[in-house]
């Protein structure tokens, strides 16, 4: 290899976190469980914890591997070098010096924290600037940061709709999104994915008395294509509704220069009512974003429990959003990279005769179907160097385990040449 690392045999080495050492003991061969009706952890819990203890004594606990070392294209795990093909860091900014600077810089300047809520002491004159650029770079006139991409999508659901309204989801879009909705009390109808003659019927056979929220993902997470933006927008403006798009794993990924799944298909940023967006995946920090019209930015900051009763986003995470964008301007072949190297991993494992599904960013879910399939390719690309995430029911419907692939621009092509080499063996 080029990049002068060797693919390793799959040797059946010993893992301690694949045989449950991260849980003290808890799981141990031949272990029974019981789980009164009375109990805090009730019967509901019998099938993860047999699961989790058949996984633990066969060595295939696949998840909570802990990194030695910062994340990257390669990374320190439990004493050897791994190649990491589960990680958001899409950018490859993790590790930047003027990342690390920005956010070194801040914690000199304003400590590791605020020190309350936003509408409270919590309000650094950073929290504004990163919201400024934020806004800026998305093509609308307000952002607002929270703490988490959760808490975003929690805020604006459920500070914006009453359960007089009812909210029309795709059927794959994210978790926190349903969430929001029960919180939020609103009616939940969904569409089936990415199927526009399916949104319509359930606007038609359904009509309601109150606001119709249309909720999609801009990139799905689970597989990595994108939703048709400009024909939700048509049905929007056709049924007098609104929408909100979910753009955590398109910002950064999608569009020449990154701004997103507006960008790509070339429509007006400000025909979506509003949109939210990780801090963690293309930008290197932790927290969430909306970004919107300045009415509704003013509204949530006023009655959103999220916002009003959260702590407020960390000052370092603050100064790399601004240190982020500002490379994002400046260097959009970075965008780029992530999706050539999409490409030649994507065209790669389908050459080896792998369901990539119908992925077209840098989310790859490689198909397996069933769970135990997925824990032992995992396991065993694990002894191979590669580091993959399995992703199972609930996550997924049942019948449609995978591992969940993501490139990023830090990976070079002997890289992901490394990975395909561990891939045609299992193959």
């Amino acid at each position: 290899m080029k990049n002068n690392r060797t693919l390793l045999l799959a040797d059946s080495r010993e893992f301690s976190s694949a045989s449950g050492d991260l849980f003290s003991g808890f799981f141990a061969p031949g272990k029974t469980f019981s789980f009164p009706r009375t109990g805090l952890v009730d019967s509901r819990a019998r099938g993860v914890f047999e699961l989790m203890n058949t996984a633990c004594e066969a060595g295939l606990y696949p998840f909570q591997i802990a990194l030695d070392s910062r994340s990257g294209a390669w990374a320190e795990s439990e004493g050897r070098e791994v190649l990491l093909l589960s990680s958001y860091d899409y950018l490859g900014l993790i590790g930047d010096p003027r990342i690390d600077a920005a956010a070194i810089e801040a914690v000199r300047k304003y400590g590791t924290g605020t020190g309350g809520a936003r509408m409270l002491s919590g309000t650094i004159d950073l929290h504004r600037q990163a919201e400024i650029e934020l806004a800026s770079f998305k093509g609308v006139a307000e952002a607002i940061t929270f703490s988490s991409g959760y808490l975003a999508n929690l805020a604006v659901i459920a500070g914006l709709l009453t359960p007089q309204d009812r909210v029309i989801l795709d059927s794959l879009s994210h978790r926190s999104l349903v969430d929001a909705c029960r919180m939020a009390g609103v009616q939940l109808q969904r569409f089936r994915h990415n199927d526009l003659d399916s949104l319509r019927q359930e606007l038609i056979v359904s009509p309601t008395r109150g606001r119709t929220l249309i909720v999609a993902d801009g990139v799905f997470s689970m597989d990595g294509d994108i939703c048709p933006l400009p024909e939700l927008i048509e049905v929007k403006k056709e049924f007098g509704c609104f929408l909100m798009i979910d753009d955590a794993h398109a910002f950064g990924v999608i569009g020449e220069n990154g701004r997103g799944t507006d960008e790509h298909f070339g429509c007006d940023p400000n025909d979506v009512d509003v949109w939210t967006g990780s801090l963690g995946k293309s930008i290197p920090a932790t927290g969430g974003f909306l970004a919107c019209s300045q009415e509704i930015a003013i509204y949530i900051q006023h009655a959103a429990a999220p916002f009003i009763f959260s702590g407020a986003l960390n000052p370092s995470a603050a100064a790399v959003v601004c240190e982020t964008v500002s490379i994002l301007r400046n260097e959009p072949e970075r965008v780029a990279r992530v999706a050539a190297n999409a490409t030649f991993f994507r065209d790669g494992l389908r050459e080896l005769g792998f369901d990539v599904g119908l992925s077209e960013t840098a989310i790859i879910p490689l198909i397996l179907s069933d769970e135990p399939t997925a824990a032992i390719y995992s396991r065993r690309l694990r002894e191979m160097g590669v580091l993959v995430t399995p992703i199972m029911f609930p996550a997924v419907a049942q019948g449609s385990a995978r591992l969940r692939l993501c490139v990023t621009a830090a990976h070079t092509v002997e890289d992901l040449e490394f990975a395909l080499d561990a891939f045609r063996q299992l193959r």
